[in-house]
């Protein structure tokens, strides 16, 4: 994954941020699924500056419901496959400047947890798998979430790092893209941890709890 990708990232951090945000009907089958997620939910699931030392805000975090627009940034495959049964979208944007890194959180909720299962492997397969990078490698970021991919690979010319995780946690899927400018500026165990924050407030919004999982200081 490029920075300029990663700077397309925080363009859609942004964009999300104009639209605002707002709340939602929460839904729950009753019969022992996960609940699907309000716009609220996404919004508070994404970690904010409290979640994240060390690291300064460049987007902060915003819901949308899903629609046309956002079904074409989410899912930029044909015919926005992976968005079916989708309710909202959202991003947060950080940078990391002593490390000149940057990383995009971005989530996909689902009415319910059939759809997300549905859309996952349409969209690991059919784009974020592909967004590390040249030379992307897999690599194992924890028993996370209900299902985990992760790859890490070099975002520029000059071999600088580039990684991508996806992870199901319910009705809900979550990206992490991280990318750097200097060859140490990433590495495999920060961007597990930055995953494994993200999966755990999904988990927290998820059970009814505040979502309130942070990096370690």
């Amino acid at each position: 994954m490029t920075m300029r990708n990663c700077r397309w990232c925080a363009a859609i951090a942004s964009a999300l941020l104009l639209a605002g945000c707002g709340g939602g009907a929460q839904s729950d089958s009753g019969n022992g699924e996960a609940v699907a997620l309000t716009k609220e939910h996404v919004r508070r699931t994404l970690p904010d500056g409290e979640a994240m030392t060390g690291w300064k805000e460049s987007a902060r975090p915003t819901a949308v419901e899903m629609d046309k627009l956002y079904r074409s940034q989410a899912c930029p495959i044909k015919d926005n496959a992976g968005c079916e049964n989708s309710r909202f979208y959202g991003a947060s944007t950080f940078r990391h400047d002593d490390s000149a890194a940057a990383v995009t959180f971005l989530i996909i909720a689902y009415d319910s947890e059939q759809a997300a299962r549905q859309a996952y492997d349409v969209l690991w397969d059919g784009y974020y798998g592909k967004r590390a990078g040249q030379r992307a490698k897999t690599f194992d970021i924890g028993p996370i979430g209900d299902e985990r991919d992760a790859r890490f690979g070099s975002s520029g010319f000059g071999g600088e790092p580039g990684a991508v995780t996806q992870t199901r946690v319910g009705t809900a899927l979550l990206w992490t893209e991280a990318a750097s400018a200097d060859k140490g500026g990433i590495d495999e165990d920060g961007v597990r941890d930055l995953a494994t924050v993200l999966a755990e407030r999904a988990r927290q919004a998820q059970n009814g709890d505040a979502p309130s999982a942070a990096l370690d200081g």
